[in-house]
């Protein structure tokens, strides 16, 4: 009987400096807290043997399946900043690749399978709560359209981890593009293996930017590649309140996926400053920083690729530069074009940019929900009737009063009707968004043991640009108090 997934493990077939051969670590009681059947179809698994008992064994890494090859892979990383030679997949065992019903080649990891070689005196595992969030931000960036790794799988382990609390222990099952990260080229380049480096980019062009092996410059193209993924990537998330909140370079996959949901969350308070995370206390990846800190990781991709760009010193810096030096101009057509459409507009004027940006500053003064805000807005496209329900959100309702008369005027210069631009609106402006207080309630129900609310809250997030009457409490802001929110790396 062939097994359940049809593994074809490209990585596992580079040199052995790339990655450690690594068995996951036993558990005491494998079981299954949620399944994504529908992603194991179109990855071409056997969804119907994975939602069962198997499906637990495999999922926590108490079985091997047939035809995987365990390994965690070797990386470095900047990490706030400073450069950490070796960090690699502490907690982290990649099972093997399978190519899905699309052609497109992805990863199936197990995240918090125990130790690796690379775990630095950490245990390896995860605690239920992080898990979770991650499953649901994950599968909910994924809904909103944005390119994301995806959740395949979360079981428990029946055992407690060394966190505070001592909370239940769980692994989840992450699908990827691939893990290959900034940090995978900063490991080489920082030994100085340009052989390895090179080894690694010929493998990431012809897994991920199989157009660039045909240009004059492969590795320039390449890099010119990452670059603009990342510049759309950020761009996307800005445009959905979306703050990673760690986006140290080994957090940035080169394919162009969001990857690592540690301390991350979504705003609710529009404020560009808002930063979730524990251990940020600089900010440093702050909301509105988010952008500045891509080029300044894909600085660094450029600098482990200066050996493979020309012959001379002068000759790569320059290479490099022109690749860098793109990322304004597509971060910017993307943000600022994506802000156009989230106002209603879908031609492009002078002074949309202006309009767009009063808008928000307006939001920030006001303290405006960022979700509420641009999904209200939708009906206040059509009628001015509508108007009301967005001063509720503005602590100053002159500051949207103000700036209305100028949005209409600019409306009226659109072609189409106001119902197919309201239509139109909406499917840009999600109207739920994984809330950091219902995320919280969820974890709280699940570690009493309840896991229907994460599974309901995983279904409304499903269709973020619906209406879902019956679960309009969902697209609400979170009580008077409770939007004070930080977010814990799961380690």
């Amino acid at each position: 009987m062939t097994g359940p997934i049809p593994f074809d493990n490209s990585y596992a077939r580079l040199p052995e400096g790339f990655f450690t051969h690594t068995l996951p670590t036993p558990v005491p009681a494998p079981r299954l807290i949620s399944f994504n059947t529908k992603l194991a179809r179109q990855l071409g698994l056997d969804a119907e043997r994975l939602a069962g008992p198997e499906g637990a064994e495999i999922f926590t890494g108490q079985t091997i399946p047939e035809g995987a090859t365990p390994i965690a892979l070797a990386y470095a990383g900047h990490q706030f900043g400073n450069f950490v030679p070796q960090l690699g997949d502490g907690r982290a065992i990649l099972l093997g690749e399978v190519v899905g019903r699309d052609g497109i080649r992805r990863d199936i990891q197990l995240k918090g399978s125990g130790p690796t070689p690379f775990s630095r005196r950490g245990d390896g595992r995860a605690a239920l709560g992080p898990v979770l969030r991650e499953y649901l931000v994950s599968e909910a960036m994924a809904a909103l359209g944005i390119p994301t790794t995806r959740a395949l799988a979360a079981a428990a382990t029946g055992e407690v981890v060394a966190r505070e609390g001592m909370p239940p222990g769980a692994v989840l099952t992450r699908v990827a593009q691939s893990h290959i990260r900034i940090g995978t080229f900063q490991f080489f380049a920082a030994r100085g293996d340009t052989a390895g480096l090179r080894r690694l980019a010929d493998y990431a062009i012809a897994r991920h930017y199989p157009d660039a092996a045909a240009a004059a410059s492969p590795y320039r193209a390449f890099l010119e590649g990452v670059v603009a993924r990342q510049a759309e990537l950020v761009a996307q998330w800005l445009l959905v309140g979306f703050i990673h909140g760690v986006m140290n370079t080994d957090n940035m996959s080169i394919s162009g996926e969001t990857i690592d949901y540690g301390p991350c969350a979504f705003m609710d308070a529009y404020d560009p400053a808002t930063v979730f995370s524990s251990i940020d206390a600089a900010g440093r990846y702050a909301y509105g920083r988010q952008p500045g800190i891509a080029r300044w990781n894909l600085c660094r991709l450029a600098e482990c690729l200066l050996p493979l760009l020309a012959e001379t010193e002068d000759a790569a810096l320059a290479e490099a530069n022109a690749a860098l030096d793109s990322f304004a101009g597509l971060f910017n057509a993307a943000y600022h074009g994506g802000l156009r459409r989230k106002l209603g507009l879908f031609t492009a004027q002078e002074g949309d940019t202006a309009l767009a940006e009063d808008f928000l500053r307006r939001m920030a003064a006001a303290r405006a929900d960022f979700t509420l805000s641009f999904r209200r807005l939708c009906d206040a496209a059509v009628s001015p009737a509508a108007d009301a329900a967005m001063r509720e959100l503005f602590t100053v309702p002159a500051g949207y009063d103000e700036w209305a008369p100028g949005w209409r005027a600019r409306l009226a210069r659109e072609p189409g009707d106001d119902v197919a631009r309201r239509a139109a609106m909406q499917r840009v402006n999600p109207a739920f968004i994984p809330r950091n207080h219902r995320v919280e309630a969820v974890i709280a129900a699940a570690l009493a043991g309840d896991f229907s609310e994460f599974e309901k809250l995983l279904a409304i997030l499903a269709t973020p640009y619906g209406d879902q009457p019956a679960h309009a409490a969902y697209a609400a802001p979170p009580p008077p108090g409770g939007g004070i929110y930080r977010t814990f790396c799961g380690t």
